[in-house]
């Protein structure tokens, strides 16, 4: 059965943990995605979710912590029971890398992959539009960080509307790499010119990505994990409790 998750990066804003946490059992999940300043909090923050019969489905990890605090990385995971980390993005200064960088990258996350199977984990990586720019022919950095990873078992965390941002459709890019497909991100695009105060996104259902078709598509296609987020809410819990409203009146 698919989970629907909820990414804590959308609800950042809420400084306190419980309270964090209150606001979204409130709304309805089950299910959180952590990123790495929640998953460092290990132990601390896994009690603050079994209190409220929440579970993580997966973290976020930046691929630095992972190089240099791998046996951290590890223990925290462990504490919240979960198996699958996604690197959510390579810094700043290597978004615009040539070829050979986006290949060596692929190649690393091949290594750390091999590494967490030991543990009983995954390693995949969240993709941004910066990573659908042709780097060498037809084929885009995602492309060759997959092609490089060969046959390790990288997988996918797809955020759609990136994709959408990046100018592919990503339902062609769903199935591109359904080898891959873990887990998808459900986030939606403001109309042109619209919600400019939050960077040109929506609450999911508000948008102009179809999410009756996404949905089922990114499902199809290997994702086994769906996950809530929004990259810059007003309002962080009114923007988790519309987007639950509407994915449960009409994709669950």
């Amino acid at each position: 059965m698919t989970k629907l998750s909820v990414q804590l990066f959308t609800m950042r804003s809420i400084d306190d943990d419980a309270e964090m946490l209150d606001s979204v059992k409130a709304v309805g999940f089950e299910f959180v995605e952590l990123y790495g300043a929640k998953l460092s909090r290990g132990s601390a923050l896994a009690t603050l979710l079994s209190e409220r019969g929440l579970q993580a489905t997966g973290a976020h990890v930046a691929l630095a912590d992972l190089t240099d605090e791998f046996g951290a990385v590890v223990e925290n995971a462990q504490a919240f029971n979960i198996s699958s980390l996604f690197v959510p993005s390579v810094p700043v200064p290597q978004r615009a890398m040539p070829a050979e960088g986006w290949r060596e990258l692929g190649k690393k996350l091949a290594l750390l992959s091999d590494k967490l199977s030991a543990y009983g984990m995954t390693l995949g990586y969240h993709n941004h539009n910066w990573d659908l720019h042709l780097k060498d022919g037809d084929k885009t950095a995602l492309d060759l960080v997959f092609e490089a990873a060969g046959s390790a078992p990288v997988q996918w965390e797809a955020d759609i509307a990136w994709l959408t941002r990046g100018g592919v459709d990503p339902i062609v890019w769903l199935k591109r790499h359904s080898s891959r497909l873990a887990a998808a991100h459900v986030k939606d695009l403001a109309p042109q010119g619209q919600n400019e105060e939050e960077a040109g996104w929506a609450d999911v259902g508000a948008g102009v990505l179809d999410w009756k078709v996404l949905w089922p598509e990114a499902v199809a296609n290997g994702a086994k994990v769906m996950v809530v987020e929004h990259d810059k809410p007003l309002n962080p819990t009114a923007t988790i409790a519309n987007s639950f409203r509407y994915l449960q009146e009409n994709l669950r």
